[in-house]
């Protein structure tokens, strides 16, 4: 670099201002950059330079084998469940099975242990073999229930012989061991006889029932009247499936028999001889009323009514689109022999058997069980949705008005019966209702009565408001109590006379 030269210096104007600028020659620049300074005259780092270095990665030249993995320790957080802990401390966990559809197995002792008590039993019958009459023994000593009797008789095929042999009830009681577990899996594979059918039907449980009317200390009187038996078997069974079928498929499956109390009510059975005592499904009063009230309104006999025989229901509490609705299919089954021989003739399709009649009857008097919303919901959701819109609940309203205007009642305008109605389900989505909503509330009997019963609608109108909730708090059901009231008042117009063959009967229901 030329000692001499120290630059020059150039004048600029930029935007009305002079900057000076000062400039080397090309010689200059070229010696000051081999010197490591730059043209300021500042010196820069000398060559060679080494760069600083990044630290490296804990996991460089890491060798990631099984072993390694397998012996290094776990940074994340610590496992905060039973199971997880369970499982990492041992990797080749093998979680139990929890889920048994058929029921728990039981200990082999415990099974050869009941064999051997009902080897002995047998033994004491002549050439061992136990008729219809005295299998109750054997069935006590499998430790079944007592009133399993009569379909455990038949599933042995002792229908057909008229007896059960030892070997035969041995070998037929292991197999049904080794395939159901528990209670409700053997009660099913009883009465249905059959492996490929996990369902019950209504004629499974005739044999059962039939054999509590014949042999039950509380229904001796009823031996002498026989043709009522039939009319109280299927009354039972028609209650059995308006508690326990909650699918409404007429199939009473394996998960819905464990849910139910049917199994329990049949073992209170054997020791409860006053049949009136075990209101569910089998008290005599409450069949006596229910056949009762059906046989009122079937004026012809035939076992069945009709639109006009049910209108007459509760002196015409009901209103008559809430009838059609019922008479719709909306909670009957199909279509009867009657119903379709009276289309053919020209007649209106509007049939309702005695059985649908059991159903109508209890969900009218205890709105507050579970089927019975249902039973109802179904007929005011007219459009099949699932919710009660406000136009279908102001055309089951509209007709209680038209009603309550021809007796003369002053009545409350829709608009705020709707407010009141909204207020008292207050339904999860605004505008209309669930059945989730109906269920979850506790004066659902109201908004029923509300819309289409005007007698229990001017009843409720008039009652202390107070007072369905002091009752609905009680341990009996709105049935067992209008069961009840009923049972004493018919008694009275029969003026004591026990005798039910004065209703008469026929031979096929």
């Amino acid at each position: 670099m030329n000692n001499d030269c120290e630059g020059y210096e150039v004048r600029v104007r930029v935007r009305k201002v002079m900057v000076v600028v000062r400039s080397w020659c090309y010689a200059c620049q070229v010696l000051l950059l081999q010197n490591g300074t730059d043209l300021d005259g500042h010196t820069s780092p000398k060559f060679p330079y080494k760069p600083w270095k990044h630290p490296r990665p804990r996991s460089y030249n890491k060798n990631y084998s099984k072993e390694s993995l397998s012996s290094q320790k776990s940074t994340g957080p610590p496992p905060h469940t039973t199971l997880q802990r369970h499982t990492k401390a041992n990797r080749s966990l093998l979680i139990p099975r929890f889920h048994y559809p058929q029921g728990k197995p039981s200990n082999q002792t415990q099974l050869e242990v009941t064999l051997e008590a009902v080897r002995q039993v047998f033994q004491t019958f002549p050439n061992q073999q136990v008729t219809k009459d005295s299998f109750s023994t054997i069935t006590k000593a499998a430790g079944c229930p007592l009133y399993w009797k009569a379909p455990l008789f038949i599933a042995c095929g002792g229908e057909k012989l008229g007896y059960v042999e030892l070997n035969t009830f041995l070998d037929y009681w292991r197999n049904l061991c080794s395939t159901c577990h528990d209670s409700a899996s053997r009660f099913m594979h009883i009465l249905t006889r059959s492996v490929s059918r996990n369902y019950l039907l209504p004629e499974d449980l005739m044999s059962l029932v039939q054999d509590v009317v014949d042999t039950h200390p509380g229904l001796t009187f009823l031996k002498e009247a026989a043709e009522f038996h039939s009319r109280y078997v299927h009354t039972v069974i028609s209650r059995v499936y308006y508690c326990v079928n909650q699918s409404w498929s007429g199939q009473i499956t394996l998960t819905e028999l464990r849910r139910s109390d049917f199994l329990r009510v049949v073992q209170l059975l054997e020791s409860e001889d006053d049949i009136n005592q075990v209101t569910q499904y089998f008290s005599y009063e409450h069949f006596y009323v229910i056949y009762c009230k059906f046989w009122e309104l079937d004026r012809d006999h035939d076992l069945f009514i009709d639109k006009n025989d049910l209108a007459r229901h509760s002196d015409h509490a009901l209103s008559t689109r809430l009838i059609d609705r019922i008479f719709s299919g909306t909670v009957t089954r199909g279509k009867t022999a009657n119903n379709q021989q009276s289309q053919l003739n020209g007649q209106p399709d509007a049939k309702m058997s005695y059985t649908e009649f059991v159903w109508f009857l209890l969900a009218e008097e205890d709105k507050q069980h579970p089927r019975a919303i249902e039973y109802w919901f179904r007929c005011m959701d007219l459009d099949g949705d699932g919710y009660l819109s406000m136009y279908e609940l102001e055309y089951f309203y509209d007709e209680q008005l038209q009603r309550m205007e021809a007796v003369g009642i002053e009545c409350l305008p829709f608009e705020d019966c709707l407010c009141q109605m909204l207020d008292m389900i207050r339904p999860a989505t605004p505008g209309k209702i669930s059945l989730n909503d109906l269920k979850k509330c506790k004066m659902t009997p109201i908004f029923f009565d509300t819309f289409f019963n005007l007698e229990k609608y001017l009843d409720h109108e008039q009652r202390d408001p107070f007072a369905s909730q002091r009752d609905h708090d009680t341990e009996m059901s709105d049935w067992d109590r209008y069961a009840a009231e009923e049972y004493e008042l018919l008694v009275a117009e029969e003026g004591g006379n026990d005798n039910p063959a004065e209703l008469g009967v026929d031979d096929d229901i």
